[in-house]
């Protein structure tokens, strides 16, 4: 779990592609989203989807970073959604379980940043 936490206090992206995921979270809807963005008919559990969403997203920034012409920023907005969601859930769901050791009501807050 803390390499996904570190993983994720890690991740840099743009500052407009966070805020208009985070915009889109209130539409998300795991079973239909994750299907269509994994591409499998069945919904993962939410530690498995995120490191699947992790590596789709790597490669949806590299290609971004790299100016090609592949890049898809709706794409991209969608992925960072799902990855945003399911990461809320694998942190909340750790910090539920007690794991953490943390009366802090922040324990499982998305450490995500925007550049």
């Amino acid at each position: 779990m803390s390499d996904l936490r570190q993983i994720l206090s890690e991740l840099r992206r743009p500052r407009l592609l966070m805020r208009a995921a985070r915009c889109g979270q209130p539409d998300y809807v795991r079973a239909r989203d994750l299907r269509r963005l994994l591409r499998r008919h069945d919904t993962p559990a939410p530690a498995e989807a995120l490191v699947a969403l992790i590596g789709i997203e790597a490669g949806i920034e590299e290609e971004r970073q790299a100016g090609g012409a592949g890049y898809n920023a709706l794409r991209h907005i969608e992925v960072m959604i799902a990855l945003m969601s399911e990461a809320r859930t694998v942190l909340a769901g750790h910090a539920n379980s007690g794991a953490t050791g943390s009366d802090d009501p922040a324990a499982g807050t998305l450490p995500l940043a925007a550049e």
